[in-house]
């Protein structure tokens, strides 16, 4: 939940930096891509939360990671500090749902 949010929030500030005059970088292809791989990136943790197979979560979780830094990076360059710290939270939401035990797990035990 909490890397859905993050990607959320990461859209509002990649959509305001886009289209807001005065940025420093409205309109640019960078702010665009920053745009989209937000999108993307909600589009994968909305999968991660409903897929049930080891193999999917796991290629998953690596998307989503390849995802959060490369639009970290991305952020880095367009110099929108507020979308680094929410591809931060985004990081620190895909660790907790990769330290919490499986629904698996839980079930086999009882």
């Amino acid at each position: 939940m909490l890397l859905l949010i993050a990607s959320l929030v990461g859209l509002a500030i990649a959509l305001y930096a886009y289209l807001t005059p005065l940025t420093g970088v409205t309109g640019t292809l960078g702010a665009l891509v920053a745009v989209l791989a937000c999108i993307a990136l909600a589009i994968l943790a909305l999968l991660l939360a409903v897929v049930t197979g080891r193999g999917t979560s796991i290629a998953l979780r690596v998307l989503i990671l390849v995802g959060l830094a490369g639009t970290f990076f991305a952020a880095m360059l367009l110099h929108q500090w507020w979308l680094c710290a929410a591809m931060v939270v985004g990081l620190i939401g895909l660790i907790i749902d990769m330290a919490r035990p499986s629904h698996r797990a839980r079930v086999t035990h009882s």
